[in-house]
């Protein structure tokens, strides 16, 4: 039998209470809390929202969150056995789940006027 690691995620939208969901994520040694995450994406609630580019030329920091408390890269944070708690980045405006706005406001597109 294999082993389970517990993985909450604060979840909910802009405007919304969060709430707190755990899953058990099958944990193998040296996976990411990026792995668990999407691995719950796939088998379990594919309404979990998350954002990352890992394999879009080679685009990075996409998936920062906030993992025990501490702001991390979640493909390169490490999923232990006795799990962690993740959550969307406190200082960022909340979009829904673990994806908050991370584009710095000078470069937003403006508004196009008719």
């Amino acid at each position: 039998m294999s082993e389970t690691a517990p993985i909450s995620i604060r979840r909910g939208a802009a405007g919304e209470a969060p709430h707190t969901q755990t899953y058990a994520v099958p944990w193998r040694e040296g996976m990411s809390v990026l792995d668990a995450v999407l691995w719950i994406r796939t088998h379990v609630d594919s309404s979990l929202a998350v954002r990352y580019s890992c394999t879009n030329a080679n685009a990075c920091k996409e998936c920062v969150v906030s993992v025990d408390g501490e702001t991390a890269y979640a493909c390169t944070a490490r999923l232990p056995l006795r799990g962690v708690t993740v959550a969307p980045l406190p200082n960022k405006p909340l979009l829904r789940d673990l994806v908050t706005d991370i584009v710095p406001p000078k470069e937003r597109l403006a508004a196009r006027q008719p």
